[in-house]
């Protein structure tokens, strides 16, 4: 009896799964803050090839393929920056290193920025991949 419970519970796991990794699953809303996407939307509109993309339960905004900055589903916003100047940047300001999976990814920020420091954030971003080569 106890097996065929867990046939039934592992069976409907790989059934889910299956719909994730499909697209199926819709959790009915968007994770990630709207008012601070659209903010950030305004301040790339002037930019060259920028494209948006879901990922990383929220909304990133790409240049030429890279990821510049996104909408986090988490909260604040993701800055993707010269890895270079990562550790830099978390000394001297609020962000902090986005950790995936337990590690610490240099270069991806994670910050919370005060409205007023918004732009200074997105430009950044901005800058960083738009010196990386296009993807295509």
């Amino acid at each position: 009896m106890l097996r065929r419970a867990y046939r039934c519970i592992c069976a409907a796991q790989v059934t889910l799964f299956r719909g994730l990794t499909r697209g199926a699953y819709d959790p009915g809303g968007m994770a990630y803050d709207e008012e601070l996407a659209d903010r950030i939307r305004s301040l790339v509109a002037g930019e060259h090839a920028v494209t948006e993309q879901r990922m990383f339960g929220g909304l990133a905004f790409l240049v030429n393929g890279n990821m510049a900055v996104a909408a986090s589903g988490q909260g604040g916003i993701l800055v993707r920056v010269d890895p270079e100047e990562s550790a830099r940047l978390v000394e001297t300001t609020p962000a902090e290193e986005m950790v995936m999976r337990g590690r610490s990814m240099a270069g991806w920020l994670r910050v919370e920025p005060a409205e007023d420091e918004l732009p200074q954030w997105v430009e950044r971003g901005v800058s960083y991949a738009r010196s990386l080569p296009p993807k295509l």
